[in-house]
């Protein structure tokens, strides 16, 4: 028992730094991200939470008690050791599965708001837009050019979006963190 929670601890530092790992680190199984349902990755999740809870902090081998405490976390969220070892194994190196967790951990966007209506179409069709309108807009912060602007306008009626749809997402990203969680979810997808 000892070494599979030694493991588990050791996953609590590895998914510290699986942002910046998975951006340099290319995706060995595609796949993998849908090997895993919602209810598993919630479960990992709150296992996790735990986890790191009651986890040293200073970097040295959990006591016997952190063990046990560990151990009882991820029972508690409904999991085995060997399922949450696993999973973090994964988790540490899958940008999707990585943003599938953020996307499941925020709290659903206030109902009746633009971000609660953004259809997961709309989501990719806007990131799209995003990556053309970024790249026709000015790069110094100055207010953009009549061409930049029509090809901003272009790059958001190419992604089938209508302009004030793509203003409307747009606000909504800016104070909806759910919104965002979902748009890195689709970026992970697609990249």
């Amino acid at each position: 028992m000892r070494l599979t929670l030694i493991a588990a601890v050791s996953a609590v530092a590895l998914l510290g730094g699986a942002v910046q790992a998975s951006a340099a680190a290319p995706l060995t199984t595609a796949t993998r991200a849908t090997e895993y349902s919602d209810a598993q990755l919630q479960a990992f999740g709150t296992a996790m939470t735990a986890v790191r809870a009651a986890a040293p902090t200073d970097g040295t081998a959990p006591t016997a008690e952190q063990q046990a405490a560990m151990a009882a976390a991820i029972e508690a969220a409904g999991m085995d050791i060997t399922a949450f070892n696993a999973l973090a194994t994964a988790v540490s190196t899958d940008a999707v599965l990585q943003a599938r967790l953020a996307v499941l951990a925020t709290p659903d966007s206030p109902a009746g708001s633009v971000a609660a209506s953004v259809t997961d179409a709309e989501v990719a069709q806007f990131g799209a837009a995003m990556v053309q309108v970024r790249a026709a807009a000015p790069t110094d912060g100055a207010a953009p050019t009549t061409e930049q602007q029509a090809a901003m306008a272009a790059a958001v009626s190419a992604s089938g979006l209508a302009l004030d749809r793509f203003n409307a997402i747009a606000g909504a990203v800016s104070t909806d963190e759910r919104l965002r969680a979902r748009l890195e979810l689709a970026d992970a997808k697609g990249g």
